[in-house]
């Protein structure tokens, strides 16, 4: 079995130990640390992680199943390959080891043919669940920021799955007016070009304010702020998110559409409702999706649609106008209205600069 070269750290309390694996590990191109302790293992695993790691069962002070057994518990560490050597060579040892969370046993002395075969099986298995946590990562940031994508692979431990959750969040309906009649009149190529670039402009205002896609409504889209994982300021973020698509984002995409001749744009109606949201992955193996359900979803999506009647950009519930941990500026009182599924009117407020109102 051959792998590409790695980097290998060698725990044993033994000199000789170290310098023969050592040796052995370097004239097959590999990169080694060796260390003689559990103490100085656990340092070296943060300063620098290895692909692989040699670790000593029997060594004084924090012993060699201690230190796996602190490595197989850190979501940081837990994936890497952890080959346990021993001269102890009893099936009791090796149990232990194994249900520690070892990923393979080499007795002393090692054949030079086993032990090779044994790091190159490590690599690999290394650089697999790599690739698998890139694919993750992957998926997770078309919909996720970065920073908060990267809590989630390290709170799922780095499973396609957002457990679900109960939190307060504020929701976001978007939904792009004059859409539906331009497409009639162009060809489909051209619809889409012009759907993607809308959806990746406002999915990038989204984004970058910390909230996260839920999914694409044909022309509209749905977010999130304040999940998967809560936040304090969520309103504050939606409502700094849909006043930058209302105005620079849709000026952009305007601008282009006038540039290449396809009429003078669109206009935009953003609802946004704050309150208690479930959230989490639903769907099967085959097709899994991020979602977000409960009344305050419904509600932010009744909210966009008043949007059209009021003659606004962008209207506010009185719940996120609440729930803003800043100053409520720029936001103006529109009226109480009712809304189905509701059993009393609720009072909706507008974030539009005067020249955004529709």
């Amino acid at each position: 079995m051959h792998a590409r070269p790695g980097h290998i750290l060698i725990v044993d309390d033994d000199p000789l130990n170290r310098r023969v694996l050592t040796k052995s590990l370097d004239s097959d191109g590999h990169r080694t640390t060796d260390v003689d302790n559990g103490f100085a293992a656990l340092t070296a695993l943060e300063a620098d992680p290895p692909d692989v790691v040699l670790l000593d069962v029997v060594m004084p002070g924090l012993d060699g199943i201690e230190v796996l057994e602190r490595i197989k518990s850190d979501t940081k560490t837990r994936h890497i390959p952890v080959i346990m050597i021993s001269g102890v060579d009893d099936s009791e040892s090796v149990v232990r080891c194994l249900e520690a969370g070892a990923d393979d046993f080499l007795p002393k002395p090692f054949d030079p043919v086993i032990f090779r075969a044994r790091i190159a099986a490590g690599l690999n298995r290394k650089r697999l669940t790599d690739l698998e946590q890139d694919r993750v990562r992957n998926v997770f940031t078309r919909f996720l920021p970065e920073p908060i994508a990267a809590q989630m692979l390290e709170r799922n431990d780095g499973e396609l799955s957002i457990r679900p959750v109960r939190l307060w969040a504020t929701v976001m309906f978007a939904d792009l007016r004059g859409f539906t009649s331009f497409a009639e009149d162009q060809p489909v190529e051209q619809v889409i070009a012009v759907l993607q670039r809308y959806q990746g402009s406002m999915s990038d205002a989204v984004i970058d304010h910390g909230g996260t896609l839920v999914d694409y409504l044909g022309d509209g889209l749905y977010a999130v702020f304040g999940a998967p994982i809560e936040t304090v300021d969520h309103a504050d973020r939606a409502v700094a998110a849909a006043r930058e698509m209302v105005t620079t984002r849709l000026a952009g995409l305007n601008a282009w559409l006038h540039a290449e001749g396809l009429g003078d744009g669109f206009r935009m109606g953003i609802g946004l409702n704050s309150g208690r949201v479930m959230s989490g992955t639903t769907g099967t193996d085959r097709r899994m999706e991020y979602a977000v359900l409960g009344d305050t979803v419904n509600t932010g999506a009744r909210i966009q649609d008043l949007t059209k009647e009021t003659g606004r950009s962008i209207l506010v519930s009185d719940q996120t106008k609440t729930n803003m941990t800043g100053p409520a500026e720029g936001l103006a009182f529109v009226d109480e209205f009712e809304v189905r599924g509701k059993q009393s009117r609720i009072k909706l407020w507008t974030a539009d600069a005067p020249e955004t109102a529709t």
